[in-house]
C-alpha cells in the first residue's frame, strides 16, 4: 500500500493486518529467514535480520514463531532465494515499483506480469519508474505515554536522525522518516529511548503523485492488492494520491 496518504495507510493495514495475519506472517518469516541466509542468525551483527525481528514483534508474531523463523534460516538446506525488484505501471498512468523474494525467478516474473495485465497495467524494464521515488527510512509506533513535551521529543529524534515527526492524534500514532543513509542511526536511537516500532523500513517514497477519480482509484487499488496478495511479493510501492475518504471505498 506503500505511495499514499500516511495516516490512511495506517488506519487500512491495522485492518488489513487482522484479515490477512497468516499471509503476512509468511512474508515476515521468508524474510527472517532470507536475512538469517545472508548474514547469519545473531541480530546485533546482522542489521537485516535485526530489523525483520523488529517488523515481526511490531506484527505481534509469537516469539516461538520468531525462533522457528530464525531456525530454518540456518538450515544450510533449505530453498535459496534472492530479492529482485520490477517496475511497471498500473491503468491510469500509476507508476508500480514491485519488491519480491523468491526462489524462482520465471515463477515470479510471469506471476507480476499476469497480474499486471489482467488489471490493465503493464510490465516494464528497469529503472522506468524507479526515479520517481526517493528512498526514506519511515518509523510508525504508537505514542508512548510519557510523552509530555512534544516539541522537546521531536528535537530528540532529529537529534538521532529524524527527518520528519508527524503526530496522528486520531489513531495515536507517530510516524517518523529518515534519509536513507540515517536509517541505522534512528532505528538505534529509538531503541534507546525504549520505543517498540510497529514498521522499521526503508520505503519507496513518491517524489510526484497522480489522483483518479473513485472508480479509477478503485480499480488501480485491485491491481495493487492483487500484486500484495501473491506470495513472492514483499512490498509495492505506488505513487497513487489516495484520499482519506477513497480509503473507504476499498
Amino acid at each position: 500500500m506503500s505511495g499514499h496518504n500516511k495516516w490512511s495507510t495506517i488506519k487500512h493495514k491495522k485492518g488489513a493486518k487482522d484479515a490477512k495475519r497468516s499471509k503476512m506472517f509468511s512474508k515476515i518469516i521468508k524474510e527472517i529467514t532470507v536475512a538469517v541466509k545472508e548474514g547469519g542468525f545473531d541480530p546485533d551483527a546482522n542489521p537485516r535480520l535485526r530489523l525483520a525481528i523488529a517488523n515481526a514483534k511490531g506484527a505481534n508474531m509469537p516469539k516461538d514463531t520468531i525462533e522457528r523463523a530464525v531456525n530454518k534460516g540456518s538450515d544450510t538446506d533449505g530453498a535459496s532465494y534472492q530479492d529482485v525488484a520490477y517496475e511497471g505501471y498500473a491503468p491510469h498512468g500509476v507508476a508500480v515499483f514491485i519488491e519480491c523474494t523468491t526462489d524462482n525467478l520465471n515463477r515470479t516474473v510471469a506471476s507480476v506480469r499476469s497480474i499486471l495485465t489482467k488489471h490493465g497495467g503493464s510490465l516494464s524494464k528497469n529503472g522506468s519508474v524507479e526515479f520517481l521515488f526517493e528512498r526514506k527510512g519511515m518509523f510508525t509506533f504508537r505514542r508512548p505515554d510519557h510523552i509530555k513535551d512534544e516539541e522537546a521529543f521531536m528535537l530528540e529524534l532529529i537529534d538521532g536522525g529524524a527527518e520528519e515527526v508527524d503526530f496522528d492524534n486520531e489513531s495515536h500514532y507517530i510516524q517518523v522518516s529518515s534519509a536513507m543513509e540515517d536509517f541505522g542511526n534512528l532505528q538505534n536511537k529509538l531503541e534507546d529511548m525504549g520505543i517498540e516500532t510497529e514498521t522499521a523500513e526503508l520505503q519507496r517514497i513518491p517524489t510526484t503523485y497522480v489522483s483518479l477519480d473513485d472508480d479509477s482509484f478503485v480499480s488501480v487499488m485491485k491491481l495493487i492488492e492483487s500484486l500484495e496478495d501473491d506470495d513472492d511479493v514483499a512490498k509495492v510501492y505506488h505513487n497513487l494520491d489516495v484520499k482519506d475518504e477513497q480509503m473507504e471505498l476499498i
